[in-house]
């Protein structure tokens, strides 16, 4: 099932207002739609809003789980627009209000800075944020990014501390990279084996989201081969788009993605057939490859759990045994099903497949469809720069 609120013409604008989307700003800016979808019938309910740079837009997901004795425990908070807050107060009508709120992650910004906000919204609610919280570039203590601060505490490492422990298990993974951390708190709703999770864990759908076609757009910009195509709304056009959109997003730069000179920018531009705001006012600058398409359907491997390659290259390899623990924690729990904040979403699966995605922090380590070098080397690149700037650390010894 899958909610939108009342019908179009009775929407306005407002419902969608997202006033402080200067503080991440991140597209679409201060005008945030939001698509309810349960997923476990009266018990999980997932909550998309669209998010990225660019017209590179993919879900960013809360998910919400009804408690036993009643009320509400969400996780990963969206921005609490007045249609996202509306479709919720439906679900609190039905099943008690909202009891706890989970931040599962210490270093994405994209997720903390809805939290405060949300919760305010929710006065009664009891906020959990996974530890070692930072933020950048002043580290400042949480109230003074808007948590309520007597009511907000670091979620503890021994889950029988926790009230919801009777419905929840729970695996922290915290890794420490230097300037900050990196943070990840799995989430384990026994009832429905399902396990929740924030950014380590990623699954790409062959088709668009449903958040994505709100407002199809970007994937149509995405769509084209050059500026002076014409944008055509079409079911085959959204999903070039949006399998364009995916390569961008995980891989930054993928190896089938070429960027025209400028001479050759500037020339598209003045005859672009649209040059307004919308169209970056002719700007398109990309050119794909005829390999595109196999690209993106080795990145998706018939929808597979796999981690990010940023994650695997900068971020993981920080801390490859907590991480090895940590995965082999979470394949502990009888799971069937992944709720991602990001890309698809549930991911049919089960705890043998679950430390498989993390096997490249092990030495000699069988990997089945592994990402291609080809698309991966900006990251790579990347990665070299930053080791050379003395911004990254080196990669720990694999296990």
């Amino acid at each position: 099932m899958i909610a939108q609120g009342p019908q179009a013409q009775q929407i306005h604008p407002r419902d969608w207002s997202w006033p402080f989307w200067p503080a991440v700003p991140l597209y679409p800016y201060g005008k945030r739609r939001t698509v309810c979808t349960e997923v476990v019938k009266d018990t999980i309910w997932t909550f998309d809003q669209p998010h990225g740079i660019l017209y590179t837009i993919v879900p960013i997901r809360m998910t919400v789980v009804k408690l036993e004795a009643g009320g509400l425990f969400v996780y990963a908070p969206v921005a609490p627009t007045p249609e996202c807050i509306r479709l919720l107060k439906d679900l609190v009508a039905k099943h008690g209000s909202v009891k706890y709120i989970i931040l599962p992650t210490s270093s994405g910004l994209e997720h903390k800075v809805f939290v405060g906000p949300f919760a305010r919204r929710f006065p009664q609610a009891q906020v959990f944020v996974a530890p070692h919280q930072w933020s950048f570039p002043i580290n400042l203590p949480l109230s003074w990014l808007g948590f309520p601060q007597s009511r907000t505490q670091e979620i503890p490492e021994d889950n029988s501390q926790v009230p919801f422990s009777d419905e929840f298990d729970y695996a922290v993974l915290d890794i420490n990279l230097g300037r900050g951390s990196f943070g990840e708190v799995a989430v384990f709703h026994k009832r429905s084996r399902t396990l929740l999770l924030t950014d380590t864990i990623l699954s790409v759908p062959e088709d668009p989201p449903a958040i994505a076609q709100i407002d199809p757009y970007p994937l149509l910009f995405h769509a084209r081969e050059n500026g002076l195509e014409v944008i055509e709304d079409n079911q085959a056009n959204r999903r070039k788009g949006w399998q364009r959109i995916s390569l961008f997003a995980i891989y930054f730069r993928p190896n089938a993605l070429q960027v025209a000179g400028l001479r050759q920018v500037f020339a598209d531009i003045l005859k672009a057939p649209d040059r307004s705001k919308r169209a970056y006012f002719g700007l398109f600058p990309f050119r794909w490859q005829e390999n595109w398409q196999q690209s993106f359907a080795n990145l998706r491997g018939d929808g597979r759990p796999f981690v990010a390659p940023i994650l695997q290259t900068l971020i993981l390899p920080q801390g490859p045994k907590q991480v090895l623990d940590w995965a082999d924690k979470v394949a502990n729990w009888d799971f069937e099903q992944i709720i991602s904040c990001h890309f698809d979403s549930p991911i049919k699966t089960n705890p043998r497949q679950f430390p498989q995605a993390f096997a490249f922090l092990e030495k000699n380590a069988s990997i089945s469809q592994p990402l291609p070098e080809e698309d991966v080397r900006f990251i790579k690149e990347l990665e070299a720069g930053l080791l050379k700037r003395g911004i990254a650390t080196p990669p720990k010894e694999k296990v």
